[in-house]
Parts: C-alpha cells; sequence; structure tokens
C-alpha cells in the first residue's frame, strides 16, 4: 500500500503519501482529461495547458494527471492531442512540469494510445455537429486493433500484425524515456476506456487466435509487455500507474474478476499503483451515479497489495474524504469537479477542517477560507 504521514488515527484525504521515492502532499489527484486545444495538430502542449494544469496546481491538487499523450501520431484520439513522440514536447512539457512542481504539485504523464478509437473528430462545441472518424483528407488517419471489428459508429481498423504490436510496445518504452527527459513524476499507463490495451484485454473485442489473443493470459499480454518496456526506462525509484476499466458492464466482458488477475501481473513487471475507472470498450448500458465505480476500487484494493485511486462523479469533498477513510482507496481523483472549481482541493481543506495553509501560494493566502 501506499505510504502515509500525518498525525490523524484515521485516514485522512490531507494525509502525504508515498509512491516509491515520489511523496505526495495529498490523496487528491487531478483526473486526466482530454482538452482538445492544440490547433498545430502537432501534440505540442501550449499555454492553454500550462493555464489548465498550473491552476490546478495552485489550487492544491496533489497529483496532476495529464490528458491522454499520445505515444504517436497515430495514437491520438483526435489531431488536437497531446503527444510526447519527439523533443519539441518534451520542452513543452518541460516547461509546464516546471511550473506546477514550483506549487507543490507532482505530475504523472498518462500515456496512450487510441487503438481503433483513434483519429475521431475532437469533443468540442464547435465540432458538435461532427461525430465518428475524420476521413484521412480532413487530418483523420487509419486506425489499428486486435481485429478489423471497429468500435459502434467509427471506421474499422486494420488488425495489428505482430509486429505492429511490438512497435507500440517499443513507442510507449521511448515515450517512457521522454517523459524522464521531460521531468515528469510518475507515469500513468491508459489501459482504459476502450483504447488499445483495454481492446486487446476485453473478450467482447480480442477475438484473435494467436499469442496476443485466445485466452485470458494470452489477452493480457500486451498489458504485461508495454508495462515492462515502460519500467526498463523509468527511473527505478520514480512510480508507474495504470489506469484500468475494471469492468466493461456487459455480461462476458472485462470484468473485476480478470481485473485483479491483471493487478497481480502488473505489480509483478513494477506497477505501483491502479486508477480504477470503467466501460469504454462497446456501448453499455452503465449505471452512473455518484460514486459509481468505488466499488470496483475497493474490490480490487481488498485483493491485491496495491494502492488504488477511485474516479468517478466524486464532487464533494466530505464524499471524497469518506471513501479515504473507509479505506475503499488510497488517492481520490476528481474530473468535473475541478473543471469547474480548479481549487477544489482548497475548499476541501476548509470544509474538512483540514488547515492547511501551505496549500496557498503565497499571494492568495489573503483569500484563504
Amino acid at each position: 500500500m501506499a505510504s502515509t504521514s500525518g498525525s490523524s488515527t484515521s485516514p485522512s484525504l490531507f494525509d502525504g503519501a508515498q509512491l516509491r521515492s515520489l511523496t505526495l502532499r495529498n490523496r487528491t489527484w487531478l483526473a486526466p482529461m482530454c482538452q482538445y486545444m492544440i490547433e498545430a495538430e502537432d501534440g505540442v502542449p501550449t499555454d492553454w495547458h500550462l493555464m489548465h494544469l498550473g491552476a490546478r496546481a495552485a489550487g492544491g491538487f496533489g497529483l496532476l494527471v495529464t490528458e491522454a499523450t499520445a505515444i504517436s501520431p497515430e495514437g491520438r484520439i483526435s489531431p488536437l492531442d497531446a503527444g510526447l513522440w519527439n523533443e519539441d514536447q518534451v520542452r513543452a512539457w518541460s516547461r509546464i512540469i516546471g511550473f506546477c512542481r514550483a506549487q507543490g504539485a507532482a505530475v504523472a504523464a498518462q500515456l496512450s494510445h487510441a487503438g481503433r478509437k483513434a483519429s475521431t473528430w475532437p469533443v468540442l462545441p464547435r465540432y458538435a455537429a461532427r461525430r465518428g472518424t475524420i476521413p484521412e483528407f480532413a487530418s483523420g488517419w487509419r486506425t489499428v486493433g486486435p481485429t478489423e471489428d471497429p468500435y459502434p459508429g467509427l471506421d474499422a481498423p486494420e488488425a495489428m500484425t505482430s509486429a505492429d504490436i511490438q512497435g507500440v510496445v517499443d513507442d510507449f518504452a521511448v515515450a517512457a524515456r521522454r517523459a524522464r527527459d521531460a521531468g515528469f513524476d510518475a507515469l500513468e499507463l491508459h489501459f482504459a476506456h476502450g483504447y488499445l490495451v483495454h481492446e486487446f484485454l476485453s473478450p467482447l473485442i480480442n477475438t484473435r487466435t494467436d499469442e496476443y489473443g485466445g485466452s485470458p493470459e494470452a489477452r493480457r499480454r500486451l498489458a504485461r509487455e508495454v508495462a515492462a518496456a515502460v519500467r526498463e526506462e523509468w527511473p527505478s525509484d520514480l512510480p508507474i500507474i495504470v489506469r484500468i476499466s475494471a469492468s466493461d458492464w456487459i455480461d462476458g466482458g472485462w470484468d473485476v474478476g480478470q481485473s485483479v488477475d491483471l493487478a497481480h501481473e502488473l505489480a509483478g513487471v513494477g506497477v505501483d499503483c491502479l486508477h480504477v475507472s470503467t466501460g469504454g470498450a462497446v456501448a453499455a448500458d452503465i449505471a452512473v451515479g455518484s460514486e459509481y465505480q468505488v466499488g470496483f476500487a475497493r474490490t480490487i484494493r481488498d485483493a491485491t497489495s496495491m494502492p488504488v485511486a477511485a474516479v468517478g462523479l466524486i464532487a464533494e469533498p466530505r464524499q471524497a474524504q469518506e471513501i479515504i477513510a473507509r479505506g475503499d482507496a488510497d488517492f481520490v481523483a476528481v474530473g468535473r469537479a475541478a473543471l469547474r472549481e480548479p481549487s477544489w482541493p482548497l475548499r476541501a481543506a476548509h470544509e474538512l477542517d483540514a488547515r492547511e495553509p501551505q496549500l496557498y501560494p503565497g499571494p492568495y493566502r489573503r483569500g484563504a477560507w
């Protein structure tokens, strides 16, 4: 489990935590959320990303997880996504990380390949009338997946060969090396939400009969290989987090039991923490509501020795504190609420009587709760 600091007899949202050598000032994470703001379509983060992440760093979050950051141009969800496949991106990320760390926050890069859900129109108001795959003549590209079966509403991908798969493993490893050079404090590997690695995990999608499909162990092979390759490139004293979808929400699909099996294997290759979400592989009837994913995090935490982060419509400070105090999760990731309120942890500290004046940047202490 993540080690803690603090004098409270029950765990607190504002206890510090340790993942390998990384010390987090509290248990609040900024959940990764795509911004779709790279107008140059070159994967280089901009002043928008500095503002978005920097405001949440100044707002008191312990760990900031970047939006899905593609390991290759073809791995982007949309042309407006961030990347880590060249040195221009490394330099841009380094500037952002430096600012956020100066505010006391740690920063994790979420490395991602979107698989058959790549090359889609950005989820922005100006594209509201456009859905589905972007054609190649309009900045799109051919997508790949475990098979040629498409995600509903998207173009069919090309089925990956063994060489293609090895190329993706290599791209994850090289992106990890670039993340190290940029100065990131942690990595989060995106194995959730129906993107490439989740596509290989889910029996609803992966119907291959080679070494990457056909059995549960074979379906988990890509996840193991990616995590192991990244661990080789990433500093041994810094943590690796993996975001998973714990359930496809459909009978016969990926489920929490298989997630526990995967967690044990990932721990064996050096993964330190799981960020537990659900869904995204196929269209499903998901019972969305307050804390609807927390039970999955608790199940995985109880079945493994690995710390977990819970996420999903966790909006109120007392709700987050109860999740930590009950032992449902070691960390709480805040997404949509943080879009509305960059300083969510500052309000949380006030409402929970945590007395954390050091969370405020010097110029903001006059405005403390």
